[in-house]
């Protein structure tokens, strides 16, 4: 009994609790003390956009692979977008911040790495797709690096914000002037855009960090645009507008 009581502490203190909340909660029983609840649905959440990060692009990737087309898919967009993730992973891994934080970061990175490929691949561009790849992983191996100034690592976390908006801006103005969103699939963009609002809380309670905090709320506005766009052309396909044409 000891040792299953044991068990589920370290757990707990491992993954959700700081020790004193799981004092709080389990010795004194004091289940309402407001920071610890915070702290706790702060945790969960975290750590269920991270899970839920896992599959959040796969619709859009299996619409592609099933279109076999990116059309509607802007490709200064998509690297962009990959820039900014990776600017927040690596901020996040050089500040030792929880995975529960940024973990989501890590995996949007690798599925928009592989949209990015299949822009190029269903362009014609195979070859020049897996050098960008073999390229970023280089880049990312080097940011890292004890080569990299701590500086250098702010700096690229800064420059999230305004990569953010381009991107969004540059997949807005696609979709405005194609009068659709192609092979963009609403339930990526919806839950993108659910991420990022859940991520301002989770950031506010667990890091603090400022340049994080304005980063996630950059995002939600950025993806609430998107998301309108989905619903404003709900029902129009690019057959549709060639016929207007």
């Amino acid at each position: 009994m000891a040792a299953a009581t044991d068990l589920f502490r370290t757990f707990l203190v491992t993954f959700l609790l700081p020790e004193k909340c799981y004092d709080e909660f389990f010795l004194r029983l004091n289940f309402l003390d407001v920071p610890c609840l915070k702290m706790l649905l702060s945790k969960c959440l975290g750590l269920g956009i991270v899970a839920g990060s896992v599959m959040v692009k796969l619709p859009q990737i299996v619409k592609i692979l099933g279109a076999k087309s990116t059309k509607g898919l802007s490709s200064n967009s998509v690297l962009l977008e990959v820039f900014a993730v990776t600017g927040s992973m690596v901020y996040s891994i050089i500040n030792r911040f929880p995975f529960s934080t940024w973990g989501e970061a890590l995996f949007l990175t690798v599925q928009t790495l592989v949209i990015g490929f299949l822009i190029q691949h269903y362009s014609g561009n195979t070859r020049r797709g897996v050098t960008c790849l073999v390229l970023y992983v280089g880049l990312v191996g080097l940011l890292l690096s004890p080569l990299t100034p701590r500086g250098l690592i702010t700096a690229l976390q800064a420059s999230n914000v305004p990569a953010v908006v381009i991107s969004r801006l540059i997949q807005a103005m696609t979709n405005y002037r194609n009068g659709h969103t192609g092979q963009l699939s609403a339930i990526t963009a919806f839950l993108l855009f659910a991420g990022s609002v859940a991520r301002i809380f989770t950031s506010v309670q667990e890091t603090g960090d400022t340049l994080m905090v304005l980063n996630y709320i950059v995002s939600s506005c950025c993806n609430g645009i998107i998301a309108g766009q989905l619903l404003y052309y709900w029902d129009v396909s690019p057959e549709d507008v060639k016929k207007k044409l």
